[in-house]
């Protein structure tokens, strides 16, 4: 009878069936050609006895070797040590070498799987995204090192831990508890400080047969961007709405009052103050959008730093005189033979401009009448330039000064509001500098003054003349 064969397994090759038929024929024929030699030295040796003896023999002996090459190849297929097949002949070399082949392509196919199971675990491992796989008892049974950075794991160690003794978080075990896994759940990230906060969204999908695959997210950039969103919102509305307040409130006196010239004409200087303040706020958010929006200045358009700054000089001197009437500031700027001789600089002219005044007119604008405002235009030994502006104003806390460039931020709200401030001019100067490749450096002491620093790189400054 001849066996079924399995789903999946390789087809019989042609004419399998006529080779074996062919084998069992020949091994029948082996097997009697033993018994007639047996049975014919017998007969030789002792008559008709002895030939039955002879041929019981070799029957018994022709057994025996085939017993011992059938017990070679089972103990092989035992070891299943492909590299120790053993050599015989026969149809139990037949079953030996066919069996090698089935072996061979059944390590060929275990072979593929586990390298394309390892590709897969490659390219889970190469995930900016945690991946964990765990059974149907929610213990471990792989992640990758994102995962582990995390939630602390070890990816060897902790193979096969309940995911509930290694996660300790009430939020985590009550939506793991739940199985409502329909959306994901931000917990608090292992480095977590309260300084520098990391939240981390975990996602689980079931899979398989009570599987659970569970995908983890750092969302701490996110949540920040959206902190920002809301504040930025925030603040926007409320610049423009104290403003509005007070003019709707001047209007409404204006329209219900009797009013003398004199009453009138402050109202109206003072609803027209409101107004600019307005419009100030406007003007510089649609500056920073388009600075956000527009690609980097190229090296085509160059402006003297001579001019630049002169330029700058005007517009500083002329806001100090209209801020100190009766006590002007001390101003200190280079000299214009000096100046002439630093080159030129690529750029936006008018982005340049606006950065490098807006420092000028912040240090004018908090330094108090009568006070020391020094600018300097130095060229470095590796080709840089570094423009820079110390005042002797009141100083910057240490703790504020890693947040002056961001929108609206304030160190003193009221006092920005008397000096006319929106509130986005550093965030306006940052922008600007990184669009031409520099760098802004503040240093500040209480009491003191603060020094901000603008390092413009080599490739865009030309035309050095150093003084000999």
């Amino acid at each position: 009878m001849v066996p079924t064969q399995s789903m999946g397994a390789p087809a019989a090759p042609p004419g399998f069936q006529k080779n074996f038929a062919l084998r069992m024929l020949w091994r029948i024929s082996y097997c009697l050609l033993w018994q007639l030699v047996g049975g014919a030295l017998g007969w030789w040796q002792s008559g008709p006895w002895g030939a039955a003896l002879g041929a019981a023999l070799a029957a018994w002996a022709w057994s025996v070797r085939d017993f011992v090459r059938g017990a070679r190849v089972l103990h092989w297929l035992r070891t299943g040590d492909l590299a120790d097949a053993p050599v015989v002949h026969g149809i139990w070399g037949e079953a030996a070498d066919r069996a090698l082949r089935l072996l061979r392509r059944q390590q060929a196919r275990i072979q593929s799987s586990q390298d394309r199971l390892q590709e897969i675990l490659t390219a889970l491992q190469a995930s900016p995204n945690g991946v964990v796989l765990l059974d149907a008892q929610g213990r471990i049974e792989w992640c990758n090192q994102t995962a582990a950075n995390h939630f602390g794991f070890d990816a060897q160690r902790d193979v096969m831990q309940s995911i509930g003794n290694l996660l300790r978080n009430p939020e985590f075990t009550a939506y793991y508890a739940v199985k409502d896994f329909s959306a994901a759940v931000v917990l608090e990230g292992r480095a977590s400080t309260p300084s520098r906060p990391v939240r981390i969204s975990v996602h689980l999908h079931p899979y398989g047969d009570g599987c659970t695959l569970l995908l983890s997210r750092d969302v701490t950039a996110l949540e920040q961007a959206e902190a920002m969103r809301r504040d930025f919102v925030a603040n926007v509305s409320h610049e423009i709405r104290t403003p509005l307040t007070v003019l709707i409130g001047f209007v409404e006196t204006l329209q219900t009052l009797p009013l003398s010239a004199e009453e009138r004409s402050r109202y109206l200087g003072l609803m027209a103050q409101q107004a600019l303040r307005m419009q100030n706020v406007v003007q510089d958010l649609l500056t920073l959008s388009r600075l956000e929006g527009s690609p980097p200045p190229g090296m085509a358009e160059w402006t003297p730093v001579q001019s630049l700054l002169q330029r700058c000089e005007d517009e500083g001197r002329a806001l100090s005189a209209l801020l100190t009437q009766h006590q002007p500031h001390l101003l200190r700027f280079p000299a214009p033979e000096v100046l002439r001789a630093q080159g030129d600089i690529a750029g936006v002219p008018a982005e340049l401009q606006s950065a490098l005044s807006n420092l000028i007119n912040n240090a004018v604008r908090y330094t108090p009448a009568g006070g020391c405002i020094s600018v300097q235009w130095k060229r470095e030994p590796d080709g840089r330039a570094v423009f820079s502006v110390h005042d002797t104003g009141p100083g910057i806390a240490p703790e504020h000064i890693p947040r002056l460039t961001e929108r609206f931020y304030r160190v003193d709200r009221s006092r920005s509001r008397e000096t006319g401030g929106t509130g986005l001019g550093l965030a306006i100067v940052k922008h600007v500098l990184q669009r031409h490749g520099a760098t802004l450096d503040i240093n500040s002491t209480l009491g003191k003054g603060s020094a901000f620093s603008v390092t413009f790189p080599a490739n865009r400054l030309r035309g050095f003349a150093p003084s000999t």
